[in-house]
């Protein structure tokens, strides 16, 4: 039988295909990060899809069970926005599917993602980047940075919370400076989709004085450019 990687809207619930509508609507057992919050597009679509929980605390057995269940049924995997697997931990039950050699299909859905729409609005060469996913909370955050700052010549995506969005500005501002990399450009990407989408553009510090006008919530995809 068939899993289904199905991305989801990342905010706006129009930001969905056509394609991942009738896969919802068709498979037997739709796998939610939180069912609450797929159960909003589910309703919006009338997809009455039985659903279950599946997220990074999900324990073995209940995967197991999963994947005996898609022997004889077809099952989606959604995140709670966007492209599941990508900084999300629906790739546990891929990994172990593609180990167990099993004869299930994995398919992809393709849709939404925070990292592409952020990086096709920020006018930089993207011949080639990388995305670092969630810059560490407490631990390794100067290293991350310091990592950006020697690889002048790459464009880096990541995501940061609003919690620590300003505290970020700052570890780049000051390491920046060191590395003489006070110039290079930065695109920020703030609630994507939402009503109150905001996007900054400019050096650090140009950022910074952006920053003092504005509302700190939501969710950041943060995009630094090459500094040639």
């Amino acid at each position: 039988m068939n899993l289904y990687i199905v991305a989801t809207p990342i905010g706006n619930l129009e930001d969905i295909t056509i394609r991942a509508i009738s896969i919802l609507k068709e498979v037997d057992i739709i796998l939610c990060e939180d069912t609450r919050n797929t159960s909003k597009l589910l309703k919006k679509y009338n997809i009455k899809t039985k659903t279950i929980s599946y997220h990074e605390h999900t324990n073995q057995l209940k995967t197991d069970k999963i994947i005996k269940e898609l022997e004889t049924k077809n099952i989606a995997l959604v995140t709670d926005a966007g492209t599941p697997c990508i900084s999300d931990p629906g790739y546990k039950i891929i990994n172990k599917i593609r180990e167990s050699k099993k004869d299930i299909n994995i398919i992809p859905i393709p849709g939404v993602s925070a990292s592409i729409s952020a990086l096709s609005v920020s006018g930089f060469n993207l011949a080639s980047y990388k995305f670092l996913g969630f810059i560490p909370n407490k631990k390794g955050r100067q290293k991350f940075v310091k990592n950006i700052a020697e690889e002048e010549k790459e464009v880096f995506c990541f995501y940061e919370s609003c919690y620590r969005v300003e505290k970020l500005l700052n570890e780049i501002e000051n390491i920046f400076k060191e590395k003489d990399q006070k110039n290079r450009k930065i695109f920020i990407a703030r609630e994507l989709t939402k009503k109150f989408e905001t996007h900054y553009y400019g050096n650090i510090e140009e950022i910074k004085e952006q920053f003092k006008e504005s509302i700190i919530k939501g969710e950041f995809t943060i995009i630094i450019d090459k500094y040639v």
